[in-house]
C-alpha cells in the first residue's frame, strides 16, 4: 500500500464527498481581443488553442489559473498556467474555497480530457461553455491529500519533461554529427585518406546541371477533379520537401489519360520543390534512389532534373549532397520573390556540383546512410517512448484521482 493509499485509508475510509464544479469553482469568461488589438508585449494570450494565440502587453489574469479553450478544433483543451495571461476566446476555472487546491483540480479536469472534449457543441466552429462542464462532479478529499497527489503528479510530469529534453538533445547532437560529417565527406581535400581516395586532388570534377543534365516539369493541365479517383500515382510537394530519398509508398493518384503526355519520374532523378515562403525553403530536394515499379508523375508544385546518363552517378550520394549546407547556400541565391520566393531555373542550372569517383561516391553515402540511420531511430523512438510515458502517466493519474464517493 502506497503513503497516499495509506492517507486516504486513514482519513476517508467512508469514501469522499463529490461536488459539482460549478458548486466549488468559480468560471470566468474571457476578454475579446484581437491580434491587431494585441500591443507588443510577452503576456500570453489564451484563445482557442493548445498554445498562446498571440502574446500582449497586458494581462486580465493573475496567479494561478486554470483555462479552457472556448472554440475551435481544440475547444475544451485544458491548460494551467503560473503566470499572467490574457484570457480571450476561453474561461478560467478558479476553486471557489481554499478547501480545494487549483493544481488538483487541473490534474482532476486532465484526467477528463475527453469527457470536456464531448461536450463541443456547434454545427460550425466547435464551442465549449462554462455552463458546458458546470456540472460535472469533482471528488473532495482532505486538502492534505490533495496536495500530496499533486506533489506526486508534479514530480511524475518533471521526469517526463526530463526525458523528453534528454532525448531531443541526444536527437539534436547526432543531427550536428550527421551536419559535421556530411560537410566533411562532400567537401574535396587535399588530404583524401579519410574519404578513402588516396589522390592529391581527389579526382573531384565539378560541372554545372545544365552541363550534365535537363529539367522537366511536373504535371500540367490538371484540374482539380483531376486528382479524384485517379489511375495513376503523383508525388507530392511533402513527399519531396520532407525525404531526401524519395518514398516510394505513395497514395496519391490522378488521372492520367491514354494518350496524354506527361513527364514520368525515373530512378536517378533529383526532384525540387518550387516556391516557398522563404529563400531558405525553396528547391528543397528528394531523389529517386530505388527504381519505382509504376509509372509515377510529379506535382505541378515542383520539377525534376535528370542526369544526361547515370554512368558514374551514385543517385544515394547526391541525396545527401543536395541537401548539404554549400548546395543549399548556392540555391538560396537563385530564389527571388517577396511574398512567395521561386528559384530561377536560368540561374539554378548554372549550380555547380561535384562528381567523384564512383566508388568514392558509394563509400559517401554509405557511411552517410548510417548517419540517417540513428538520426531515423532516435525520431522514431522519441514519440514511441512519450506515448509509453503518456500511458503511464495516465494510469496513475487515474489511479490517484479515483475515489470512492461518501455515502450521504
Amino acid at each position: 500500500m502506497t503513503h497516499i493509499e495509506q492517507m486516504i485509508q486513514d482519513m476517508c475510509p467512508n469514501g469522499v464527498e463529490w461536488k459539482t464544479l460549478g458548486e466549488v469553482c468559480e468560471m470566468k469568461r474571457g476578454s475579446t481581443i484581437t491580434a491587431n488589438q494585441a500591443e507588443d508585449g510577452e503576456i500570453p494570450v489564451i484563445a482557442g488553442g493548445q498554445k498562446p494565440a498571440y502574446f500582449h502587453n497586458q494581462s486580465n489574469r493573475t496567479g494561478k489559473n486554470i483555462t479552457v479553450a472556448g472554440s475551435g478544433a481544440y475547444a475544451g483543451y485544458v491548460a494551467y498556467w503560473d503566470q499572467p495571461i490574457f484570457v480571450s476566446d476561453a474561461f478560467t476555472v478558479t476553486p471557489k474555497e481554499a478547501s480545494l487546491d487549483i493544481k488538483f483540480v487541473y490534474y482532476f479536469l486532465t484526467n477528463i480530457q475527453d469527457k470536456i472534449y464531448h461536450t463541443k457543441k456547434g454545427s460550425g466552429v466547435p464551442h465549449v461553455h462554462p455552463s458546458s462542464i458546470a456540472d460535472f462532479e469533482i471528488p473532495l478529499p482532505p486538502l492534505k491529500i490533495q496536495k500530496k497527489i499533486v506533489e506526486c503528479l508534479d514530480k511524475f510530469s518533471a521526469l517526463a519533461a526530463e526525458l523528453q529534453a534528454e532525448l531531443q538533445a541526444e536527437l539534436q547532437m547526432r543531427r550536428k554529427q550527421y551536419e559535421y560529417y556530411r560537410t566533411h565527406l562532400l567537401t574535396p581535400h587535399s588530404d583524401c585518406n579519410s574519404a578513402g581516395d588516396s589522390t592529391d586532388d581527389c579526382n573531384w570534377e565539378w560541372k554545372t546541371l545544365g552541363e550534365i543534365g535537363t529539367f522537366y516539369g511536373g504535371l500540367s493541365g490538371k484540374s482539380k477533379d483531376d486528382f479524384k479517383d485517379g489511375n495513376a500515382k503523383f508525388i507530392t510537394y511533402l513527399n519531396i520537401g520532407c525525404n531526401p530519398a524519395l518514398r516510394l509508398d505513395i497514395s496519391e493518384t490522378v488521372k492520367i489519360g491514354p494518350n496524354e503526355r506527361q513527364n514520368i519520374v525515373q530512378y536517378g532523378d533529383a526532384l525540387f520543390t518550387g516556391s516557398s515562403e522563404t529563400p531558405d525553403e525553396c528547391a528543397m530536394s528528394s531523389v529517386v534512389t530505388e527504381h519505382p515499379t509504376e509509372k509515377l508523375y510529379l506535382n505541378s508544385f515542383c520539377f525534376g532534373f535528370r542526369f544526361n546518363s547515370l554512368d558514374g552517378i551514385c543517385p544515394s550520394f547526391y541525396k545527401h549532397y543536395f541537401r548539404c549546407d554549400a548546395f543549399r547556400k548556392a540555391v538560396r541565391k537563385t530564389a527571388n520573390g517577396t511574398t512567395r520566393f521561386n528559384v530561377s531555373k536560368k540561374e539554378f542550372a548554372k549550380l555547380s556540383i561535384p562528381i567523384p569517383p564512383l566508388e568514392l561516391q558509394k563509400k559517401i553515402a554509405n557511411e552517410l546512410d548510417k548517419f540517417e540511420k540513428i538520426i531515423s531511430s532516435l525520431s522514431d523512438g522519441i514519440p514511441a517512448e512519450q506515448a509509453a510515458q503518456q500511458k503511464r502517466y495516465e494510469y496513475y493519474r487515474d489511479l490517484l484521482l479515483t475515489f470512492d464517493r461518501k455515502e450521504v
